[in-house]
């Protein structure tokens, strides 16, 4: 009986560990919603909560006001940047974005650590 036990909740715990990759995220007036690779929406939220401004398949950005919001593929919230500090968001790659602010292009990971700074040719 613990052997049977044991498989279940082993067989739960893999299930359960299998992530989410985002393929796309359309956008229509009221909603966005996030697909996974194989097709399937895997999640909606409302355009009220921002603009999607870039995404990879392993998270999204949206920008709310004077905010950057990252997210992963299940909308659970990853971290939180001022528009003032990131600048401009450029791209969004593997668990990377880059942005611009001024003259500098600034490589973040999603969860909110500063990776590395460069000066912007021109």
């Amino acid at each position: 009986m613990k052997r049977i036990l044991f498989i279940i909740i082993t067989l739960m715990a893999v299930t359960g560990l299998q992530a989410h990759k985002i393929s796309y995220i359309e956008t229509t007036r009221s909603w966005h919603y996030v697909y996974g690779e194989k097709g399937k929406k895997i999640h909606t939220f409302s355009t009220t909560q921002g603009e999607v401004v870039a995404y990879s398949d392993s998270f999204y950005i949206v920008k709310h006001g004077s905010w950057y919001h990252t997210y992963n593929p299940k909308g659970k919230r990853l971290h939180t940047f001022s528009v003032s500090s990131v600048g401009e968001v450029l791209s969004a790659t593997g668990d990377t974005f880059t942005s611009k602010h001024g003259s500098w292009i600034y490589t973040w990971d999603k969860n909110g650590k500063k990776i590395s700074t460069r000066s912007a040719k021109h």
